[in-house]
């Protein structure tokens, strides 16, 4: 079974869809870390990333792994430094390159084959996995989302101004929605899930509560759920299978 998360930037996603996958005993995939290793790797390189060709090469010889939370590109893990602002407002030119998307969106086809899988990003319901079973579209007001996100800078002693945060969040979220590839989109079949009032332990029950809903519309079995070990926010019965 396949679960895919998308929204806006700054709307929780990594951080829910991880514990999402943790709840259900699923893998999970943070499609927006491919990206940012891309991106990071081009500006460590002094890569021109207006070169669509140069930053498409990268793309295809690159080795993006995940264990467990951390993100490994050529085998060193760069899982922080990913997060950086530097990547944050570079991103947007390798996100935008078609060629990248095409290989990273096959790449996330061919690591999710045969898996139960929670999966975020911008376009996994509409362009990753048309066909997923459950589909949920997470959103959260661009005040929310830059709070969310200065508190989480913070947190890593990152550097990060609130006002500029919410300028970027809003000329971005613009951005993600024109964007000729990989537009963020609500996949017609998707479930809004607004998170602005709620704390990131209600997402949860209400993200395993749809996925529940979706299994019995699907006739799969419901997966077995773990404990939920509650974090900040920056009854079934026997295991699925796909």
């Amino acid at each position: 079974m396949i679960v895919t998360i998308d929204g806006p930037a700054g709307a929780g996603k990594s951080s829910i869809a991880k514990r999402l996958a943790d709840a259900l005993g699923f893998e999970f995939l943070d499609t927006g870390a491919m990206y940012r290793a891309v991106t990071l790797f081009c500006l460590d390189h002094q890569i021109d990333l207006t070169d669509a060709e140069a930053v498409a090469r990268i793309a295809n010889s690159s080795d993006i792994q995940f264990d467990g939370a951390r993100v490994l590109l050529n085998g060193k893990d760069v899982s922080r430094e990913i997060r950086e602002p530097r990547v944050t407002e570079a991103i947007k030119e390798v996100a935008d390159n078609t060629a990248v998307r095409a290989c990273m969106v096959a790449a996330q086809v061919r690591w999710a084959e045969g898996k139960n899988a929670v999966t975020e990003g911008r376009d996994q319901g509409t362009v990753a996995f048309p066909a997923a079973e459950c589909k949920i579209f997470l959103t959260a007001s661009p005040e929310v989302r830059a709070e969310r996100r200065f508190l989480q800078l913070q947190e890593k002693n990152l550097p990060g101004d609130l006002d500029t945060i919410l300028r970027s969040q809003i000329e971005r979220d613009e951005h993600d929605r024109s964007r000729p590839v990989g537009a963020l989109v609500k996949a017609e079949d998707a479930i809004p899930v607004d998170t602005d009032s709620l704390t990131e332990d209600q997402v949860l029950e209400r993200l395993i509560e749809i996925v529940c809903q979706r299994c019995d519309a699907h006739h799969v079995s419901r997966p077995v759920l773990r404990d939920r070990a509650s974090s900040d926010f920056c009854d079934c019965e026997t295991s699925t299978t796909r």
